[in-house]
Formats: structure tokens, sequence, C-alpha cells
């Protein structure tokens, strides 16, 4: 390393995101950017671990250590060229990515201030955008062709390391673009979607063919290929299917999400068709990212109060879980650049029904609940507390998470990736699951 005692005179420095009052205005990327220098700084705060635990705790075993010190030193191209081999698509993790390697890593260990892995590898992805680092590739062709059935993190990643190994790769979409739920869920004031159209561009013009508003049948798949890789991932979301479900007012988290991006894309709706919270009490079911989603989309909506209710309990606050020490991540409370812009948060809270008049919500009613572990079986068990109450709402949107998909029995060449194989993960997990069902691929067709 560069400076291996760096992590004892520079403190860890985050961009940071855009002012609120600004930012809630519009929907570009929330978060900012540090200049070359801060970002070289911030880069020598790796330590050159004997054991770097950021290696084993990343799922595409990105090697932070390698390209951090290329960054410290200046060498922009090396940390890309580092980063780049073992992350197809640092543009996306380096936006969107929880950071696992940072809770893994040493200095979140010792002090809770582990290096800005993420945003370096943001940082570095955008300099090797701007300075043409990106080379195009011409593989030669080895006249077997491969089908992706779905253009998410993971059948992108597929895609990219199939072509680049020579086949004629073809990538079926039922959407009108590419990117699942990066251009159809995650809003824009995370990941501009000229960010995946950049990407996409590139894929192309090496050879990839993206085939669009495709609505493949599982069960009879394309002709005329000799592999294929299911990355559909988790289309279907978790319902609540309590009384009052068909009110006006009800709806799943990405039929706000998803139709928000389309407009911003151009697409126009009518007005009965819309989905917005503009002027509303808006109650929020769910305390994920997606929830959070929501919340800074509702905002930027124009929304009069924003809720978000949870039926687990409240996680631990701090840095600290003892239950999942490090090096694994902790299971603590996580306040989003949405959070900040305004909402009330609550946990323990079951809702029991919506509320309506004529045919509109109006309300929904929740109860208070408590969890307790069932000493035989180990499983937590929910009781009702107190007396229901009832939260004020004119639009409840459900990010409840999605449902693991059934899949038919496939043939020996067709192998599945991403959500479509293991449930709602992050994005980093399918575009490992992405590089696993590549390299099953070839092994496959090699043989």
């Amino acid at each position: 390393m560069g400076n291996p005692k760096a992590f004892l005179t520079i403190r860890r420095k985050e961009a940071g995101y855009r002012p609120l009052h600004d930012r809630i205005l519009d929907y570009g990327e929330v978060e900012q950017t540090l200049n070359s220098n801060d970002r070289k700084l911030q880069a020598s705060r790796c330590m050159d671990c004997g054991v770097p635990f950021c290696h084993w705790a990343c799922p595409l075993g990105n090697k932070a250590p390698e390209w951090n010190d290329a960054l410290y030193k200046g060498d922009w191209e090396l940390a890309y060229r580092l980063l780049n081999s073992t992350n197809d698509f640092p543009e996306f993790t380096g936006r969107v990515c929880p950071a696992l390697c940072e809770k893994a890593c040493v200095l979140n260990l010792t002090d809770h201030e582990p290096t800005t892995n993420r945003e370096n590898e943001g940082a570095i992805t955008e300099y090797a955008f701007k300075e043409n680092y990106i080379r195009l590739h011409s593989p030669k062709r080895n006249g077997k062709k491969v089908a992706v059935i779905g253009s998410g993190p993971a059948g992108l990643v597929a895609a990219n390391r199939l072509n680049l190994r020579g086949y004629f790769v073809t990538v079926f979409d039922k959407n009108e673009g590419a990117g699942g739920l990066l251009r159809y869920g995650i809003p824009n004031f995370k990941l501009n979607k000229a960010v995946i159209d950049r990407r996409i561009n590139v894929l192309e013009k090496e050879g990839i063919v993206f085939k669009y508003n495709q609505m493949i049948d599982l069960n009879e798949l394309p002709k005329g290929f000799d592999a294929y890789v299911i990355a559909t991932g988790t289309p279907t979301a978790r319902d609540l299917n309590i009384p009052g479900r068909d009110l006006q007012g009800v709806y799943l988290a990405l039929e706000m999400l998803a139709q928000q991006n389309r407009i911003l894309a151009g697409k126009e709706f009518k007005k009965s068709e819309l989905v917005t919270a503009k002027g509303k009490d808006v109650l929020v079911i769910g305390g994920g990212d997606t929830g959070s989603d929501c919340i800074g989309t509702a905002h930027r909506q124009g929304c009069k109060s924003v809720t978000q209710i949870e039926i687990m309990p409240k996680p631990v606050e701090g840095p600290d879980d003892p239950e999942n020490p490090w090096p694994a991540w902790p299971r603590t409370l996580k306040t989003t650049s949405s959070h900040e812009e305004g909402c009330v948060r609550r946990w323990n809270l079951n809702s029991l029904r919506f509320i309506g008049k004529d045919g509109k919500l109006t309300s929904v009613e929740v109860q208070e609940v408590t969890w307790s572990r069932e000493e035989t079986t180990g499983k937590m068990v929910m009781k009702p507390k107190g007396k229901p109450e009832i939260i004020n709402a004119d639009i409840v949107l459900l990010a409840m998470g999605f449902l693991r998909p059934e899949l038919p029995k496939f043939p020996n060449n067709v192998f599945v990736a991403g959500d479509a194989a293991s449930g709602a993960s992050l994005v980093v997990r399918a575009m490992a699951s992405g590089k696993d069902a590549a390299l099953k691929v070839d092994n496959y067709l090699s043989k």
C-alpha cells in the first residue's frame, strides 16, 4: 500500500446528500461526489489487512484493497481494471449496494469508520467512462447460442460474461427497456436511468441482442438456443389480503414506483391511471428498502404526510448488532435519505383492515403486537397487544417484499439465476448469481 498508516490520521469522509430542501423538488440523484483528491485520501484509508474480510463479505469477491491502492496512487485505469475484473457493472453497485464489504471492514470493527468502498467504486467507474477506459470487446464467436430470459442485474451479468466468452447471446425481457428492478423499481433519485442506458449501449455494441416486450412462457422457451439462463426475478409482490383491500387507494409499491419511473422516461398515463401521492396522507406498509423508496417518491410527488409501519420489532439502534456481530451484516436500524426527508416510523403494528367511504380509502385499522420465541420450535410468535387504532390515509403502498417464484422443472441446458433462484435479495447477490450461472452454462456447453 502507498500509505499503510493513513487510517490512523485520515477520518472517514462521505460525499453526503444534496440539501434536503433542494433534492425533494426533483428526481436527480441525491448523493453528491467528493473531489478526486478527497477520493484518493479515502482510498488511502484501506489498511491492506492480513485477512481482508471485505473479500469475504462481498458476494462478487471484489478486491477492494487492490483497487483502493491503485486509486490512492492515482492510477484510475488500473483501479477500474481491478474492479471490473470481479464486478461487471460497478456503476450500479456504486449507487445501490448496501456495501456488505464496509460492514466487514476491519476499520468498522475498530472505530466504525470503514473505508468508503461503495463510493470509491462508483467514482472509479464514472472516471473510467469519462476518460474512455471502457474498452469495447470483439469476442471470437464459438457458434453456440444462449438465451437469457430477463434483463435485471443477474440476467445482464450472465449475458455479459457469456458474450465475452464467445457465445451469441440474446436477452428477452417483458418490459420496454433493460434493467429489471434497476429501471422499474429503484427510483431515479438513487439510480439515474441514463446510467443503465450507457451500459446497455456498450453491451449492444459488443454483440448482445436485446428483445423487449417479450412475454416468455417458461414452459415453452424460445427455440434455436443451445442453453438458457432464467433470470426473471421475483415478479409477484407479497399482498395484504385483509378487509377493504379492493378500495381505491390501496396499491402495491411497484405500481407507484414503476409508473413514476416510466413517467420520467416520457410515458404518459391517463389521469385515472395515475398512482400519485400529491396532496395525500400516505401510509407505507413495510419497513425495507422498497418502503423507503416509496417515501422518497411520495415526497417528490407532493404528499401531505408519510407514515411507515412495520409488523416486526424495531431494529437495534447503534452500529453494533449483538446477535449478528462483525464481520457479519449488522441488522441495525437504517435511516435512508428518504427517511430524512420526513416520515413517521412505527414498528410492531399489524394491519387489520382498510377503511373507506364511497369505495375510496380513508384510513387503516392497526393494532400493536408483541413477539416472543417458542422454546420448543424456536419460531417467533406474534400476539396482539392493547386496542386497535386508526391511522388516516388517502393512499396505502404495500412494500412487504416479494414471493419466491414457482418454476417448472427445466431440462439440463436451462440454468436459473438471481432472485428467480434465491428469492428476493440484493442487487449485488443477483449479480454474483449471474456470474455463477454464466460459468455453469460455459462448463455445460464446453463438454
